[in-house]
Order: structure tokens, then C-alpha cells, then sequence
């Protein structure tokens, strides 16, 4: 009785929190419709208080798939049909920072849509990495809603409090809470990415977010560092939450240079801990990001990524109930270049290599929703049984467009002004390592995908 009294409480609470954000949102965007909505915004403006957020969304046409997934490609992964990757709202603060006064600020992001699930705290796996023992998953985000739709979800990404320190010359600025990782070179918000899909380093190779205290420090103009102390995970550190695996701490720490022209950037970053409080196995990756601008419309970005988990037991398309080292490395080129203020073209190359069959499965969405249902294994989001994954290499080309499309066509909208259409044609190949071919694209080596998506900023 007391069991079913704390389960029919959590679920009470999960619903008070949609309700709660959902009607808060509603409420926000209806009072600025009335005639106090600029003194609303002077309030917020005096305060230095934030709110915004962006709506993404788009299409992916795959000739090769009559439905379901576009294999292990994350994000932008449902063949033929439409998805609302991403309806973001947040809310913040930004500290001051490069002075001598202290400075308090903070931001809360909450996140609806497909992009949800690669979103969410998922840093206690179903299955301990170490001995496939079930785990209990953390609280934070997981299963908040909308599970009975297999794809569309809620995600409460970013919850930190934030300060300025006024030590030494420019000063710390100090973060505790939850917050996007700091590694690498593509993120999790559309606006920032000139993509739709992301790459597989990205997906695969890469943290999410942490929990935790983030430390960031700049030097002087060259030079400037970050450290962090994360907590909460089964996965290293990474992709945390609030009360799962408090006692495992791991760290992440990072060094920017920068030419004194701002032209040139490189910037390198690592993560290491504990896989999980029941393993003294380590976790860990780096990853290095070089920026160059060849001119004031090309930019060439080079990304390389390399991790490492250990004991990790393995079962695959090459391995069954084994127990060894995983590693993964990936090597990406971009290259952006301005045709127009409105048109941009970009093309990114991509070589990953998931050595052990360890951090890349087709579909991602069905791993990623497996839970444990009265003792069984079960996705919500598909069919467990369809997922694979393999020692393999990964291919990935991507050509594609960024259309500022309201400024091109001289739009007087405000809503539409800074709306960017953004079409892409990405190509996967994918080489089985050292066994049977693999053939993750609706049971080809390879697929095309031609997709039109959308971000509006707000």
C-alpha cells in the first residue's frame, strides 16, 4: 500500500508539473497581448530577466525506408513523416561578468518534443554498463509525459543558479545545478547547430549534460578555462540527474586559446570518472575543437573525439556476454561559408568508429526508451528486439542551406523575422568491424536522406 501511495504521488506530481509550465507559458503569452505588456517587458528588461525560446521543426524523406527510423541517426530521426523537434522555453538571468562586483544569476530551460529523449537526464541506464544488472533510473525528467505517443516528450534540460565571483583580474563565474556539457562542437539547442541531423561524434561520442558545479575563468584575451565537479550518473558523469548515483563524482575540464584577432580558436576538453558507485571502472573521453575563419564569410571547423569505458559487458551482433574495454573515436570537418547576409551553405565530412559496439544503436530513440515494466525489458518507443548494434565504422556527408527567409522576402512580421529554413541532403555508409555486414538502413549499408526543417527564434 505505502509503494502504491509513493508511485500514484509521483505521478501526481509529474502531472502538477506539466500543468504548472504548460499553463504558466499560456498565461505568459496571453498577458502580452494586453496593453501591460511593455511594462512587463521594461520590468524584465530593469531586471535583466529573460524569457525566449525558439520553435524547431522539419521533415525527413528516406527513399530506402517505408517508415520507422533513419537507423542510428539521431534527432532528426523518423523516416517520412513530420517531427516538432523542439518547443523551448526558458527562462534567465545572466550574470555580468569581467567586473569587480559580485553578480547572481540563473536559467531554467524546459524542452517539448521529439528531441526530448536525447535530452533527458538518461545518465542511469536501464542496465549497469558493467554487469547488465537493472538500475533504477533517476526522477528528474524521465517519463514526465507522453509516452503513449512512442516519440514526443518533455525535457527539463538546463536548471542552474549562476554567479560572478569577483576574483582575480576578470573574475569566476561559478554554476550549480544542471547544464549542457561543454564539450564539443555541435549542441542540443536548434538555433545553435547549422544542421538539422547531428553527427554520430555528437550522438554517440559525447556527454549531453551534467550535474553538478561548473567553474569557467578567463585569463586574459588568449586564454580561458573551465572545470567542473559532476555527479549523479552510472555513465561516467554523464547526462546526470538530481537523485540517482549521488556518490559517484567525476570531472570535466577544459583550455580555450584564442588569436588576438578572434579569428582562430582552439579549444580542448575532457571528461573522467567512476562509471558508477558500483564500479571502480573508469569513463572518460576528450574531444579538441579547432576554429578557423578563412575570411569574414568562411569559417572551417575540425573536431575530433576519443572515449574510453571500462569492463563494459558487451552483447552485439560480434559479442555475446563479454566483458572488455570499449573505445569509440570520431573525426568531423565542417566548412560554412556566406553567399549572401541571408543564405549561408555549409558541408560537413564524418568518420566514426564505434570499436566495440558500445555507444551506437539503430534505432537510438528504442534504446534510449527501454525500462524495466513488471521485470521485462520494454521501449515505448518501439520494439526492443529491432535494435542493433555492432563493431563498426560510420560514414556520414551532409550538404545543406541556412535561408533567413522573412529577411530575404522583406516580411514585416516580428514572429517571422528571424525564421531560418534550412535543407539538407546527408548520406550514411556503415562498415561492420571484424564480422558479419551490418545493415542498420532498413537492412542496407547505406541510405540518403533529403530533409526541410525550421527554427524560429523568440
Amino acid at each position: 500500500m505505502n509503494e502504491s501511495y509513493h508511485h500514484s504521488k509521483k505521478k501526481f506530481l509529474k502531472r502538477l508539473l506539466i500543468v504548472f509550465t504548460l499553463g504558466s507559458t499560456f498565461l505568459f503569452f496571453t498577458y502580452a497581448t494586453t496593453p501591460y505588456a511593455n511594462n512587463l517587458k521594461k520590468h524584465f528588461k530593469d531586471s535583466r530577466i529573460e524569457f525566449g525560446g525558439w520553435i524547431h521543426g522539419g521533415a525527413t524523406l528516406n527513399p530506402s525506408q517505408a517508415g520507422g527510423y533513419n537507423g542510428p541517426v539521431a534527432f532528426a530521426d523518423q523516416a517520412n513523416r513530420f517531427q516538432l523537434n523542439q518547443f523551448n522555453l526558458f527562462l534567465q538571468r545572466p550574470v555580468i561578468s569581467e567586473t569587480r562586483k559580485w553578480d547572481f544569476g540563473g536559467r531554467f530551460d524546459f524542452l517539448f518534443g521529439t528531441d526530448a529523449i536525447f535530452t533527458q537526464a538518461f545518465g542511469v541506464p536501464t542496465f549497469d554498463v558493467n554487469s547488465g544488472e537493472p538500475l533504477n533510473r533517476n526522477n528528474w525528467d524521465l517519463n514526465l509525459c507522453c509516452s503513449s505517443t512512442r516519440t514526443y516528450g518533455i525535457a527539463l534540460p538546463q536548471a542552474y543558479l549562476e554567479v560572478h565571483v569577483p576574483i582575480g583580474k576578470n573574475g569566476i563565474n561559478l554554476k550549480a545545478g544542471h547544464f549542457y556539457s561543454p564539450t564539443g562542437y555541435e549542441t542540443i539547442p536548434a538555433p545553435d547547430n547549422f544542421f538539422y541531423t547531428r553527427a554520430y561524434s555528437f550522438n554517440a561520442g559525447e556527454p549531453f549534460t551534467h550535474t553538478g558545479l561548473q567553474a569557467n575563468y578567463i585569463v586574459n584575451n588568449n586564454w580561458s578555462v573551465s572545470g567542473s565537479a559532476v555527479t549523479g550518473s552510472a555513465t561516467g558523469g554523464w547526462d546526470s540527474g538530481w537523485d540517482k548515483q549521488l556518490g559517484n563524482w567525476g570531472g570535466v575540464a577544459g583550455i580555450t586559446w584564442t588569436s588576438d584577432n578572434q579569428a582562430t580558436s582552439l579549444n580542448v576538453t575532457g571528461t573522467y570518472g567512476k562509471i558508477s558507485t558500483r564500479s571502480d571502472e573508469s569513463w572518460g573521453m576528450y574531444n579538441i575543437v579547432f576554429q578557423h575563419k578563412i575570411n569574414p564569410k568562411t569559417l572551417l571547423v575540425l573536431h575530433h573525439v576519443h572515449g574510453y569505458a571500462g569492463d563494459v559487458l558487451l552483447n552485439n551482433l560480434k559479442y555475446t556476454n563479454v566483458v572488455k574495454n570499449a573505445e569509440w573515436i570520431g573525426f568531423v570537418t565542417h566548412l560554412y561559408h556566406d553567399l549572401t547576409d541571408n543564405l549561408s551553405i555549409g558541408v560537413r565530412g564524418e568518420w566514426f568508429r564505434d570499436r566495440d559496439g558500445f555507444r551506437n544503436p539503430s534505432p537510438f530513440r528504442v534504446a534510449a526508451a527501454t525500462n524495466i515494466v513488471n521485470g521485462v525489458a520494454t521501449s515505448y518507443a518501439g520494439n526492443i528486439s529491432s535494435v542493433t548494434i555492432t563493431p563498426a565504422d560510420y560514414y556520414a556527408a551532409t550538404i545543406g542551406l541556412n535561408w533567413k527567409a522573412a529577411k530575404t522576402l522583406k516580411l514585416q512580421s516580428e514572429a517571422l523575422k528571424k525564421l531560418n529554413i534550412r535543407p539538407n541532403i546527408r548520406y550514411d555508409r556503415v562498415d561492420a568491424l571484424h564480422t558479419t555486414a551490418y545493415r542498420p538502413f532498413a537492412g542496407n549499408k547505406d541510405q540518403i536522406l533529403f530533409s526541410l526543417d525550421f527554427v524560429i527564434p523568440f
